[in-house]
């Protein structure tokens, strides 16, 4: 479904990216594990188009992306929900999520979307008409999260949706993810909390210092001695 093959991206003098390669498999949960500064995030912003890359493969369906800027990716149905939730603090709720859903394909779908929406988090639907400034870190992700479903995305990629969460609240959203992966969408998980991404990812990849290192089922990931020492203290 979603392919990505040896990208190379350079900031400058800065090679934050030397040979990353993944695939996501329809229906699947795939991790996307590293230390900080491993690549991750810049690896889900080349996919999304956001960053542009010096050379590699990106290809969904068989297309090639490359050429294609990060609006027609929306487009295909390859949405990202960004690190540190980018939401627009001063509109409200309802407003966050139906910005998720511009497309065309997306707006004709927007009452039923948002109706599932609130069925997943339905703390959403009571708070729709609060500013989104005003919600607490856990309430912020679930709009995040909301947002990037308003776009009807066929692979959703979500980066670090456990930062800076209370742990009963990381429940709720790793809980959501699921529920969402079973309702046919393909999921790009990439988190630090090395644990709870294997517990519900289908397999998973390690990235170190711009480079996949490891990959394997979530078993294979989980038993892995070095993974274990390095991501789980163990």
């Amino acid at each position: 479904m979603l392919k990505v093959g040896n990208l190379l991206v350079n900031y400058g003098n800065f090679e934050a990216l030397r040979s990353v390669s993944l695939e996501v498999g329809p229906g699947e949960i795939v991790a996307l594990l590293g230390a900080n500064g491993a690549g991750k995030s810049t690896t889900i912003n080349t996919i999304s188009g956001l960053t542009e890359m010096r050379s590699g493969e990106v290809s969904f369906n068989g297309q090639d992306l490359v050429a294609l800027p990060a609006y027609e990716r929306v487009k295909l149905g390859i949405i990202q929900v960004p690190e540190g939730r980018k939401l627009f603090p001063v509109m409200t709720v309802l407003d966050n999520l139906l910005i998720g859903s511009f497309s065309d394909e997306a707006r004709k779908h927007r009452a039923e979307t948002l109706e599932m929406v609130y069925g997943l988090f339905p703390k959403l639907a009571e708070r729709q008409d609060q500013l989104a400034g005003t919600l607490s870190g856990g309430e912020q992700q679930m709009v995040a999260v909301g947002r990037g479903l308003m776009a009807k995305p066929k692979v959703l990629m979500l980066d670090e949706p456990s930062l800076g969460l209370a742990p009963i609240m990381v429940e709720t959203i790793f809980e959501a993810i699921v529920k969402i992966n079973k309702l046919g969408t393909s999921i790009l998980l990439v988190e630090q909390n090395v644990l709870y991404a294997l517990e519900i990812a289908n397999r998973g990849y390690v990235i170190e210092t711009g480079e996949t290192v490891l990959q394997g089922s979530s078993q294979e990931l989980s038993s892995n001695e070095e993974l274990r020492k390095a991501y789980l203290g163990l």
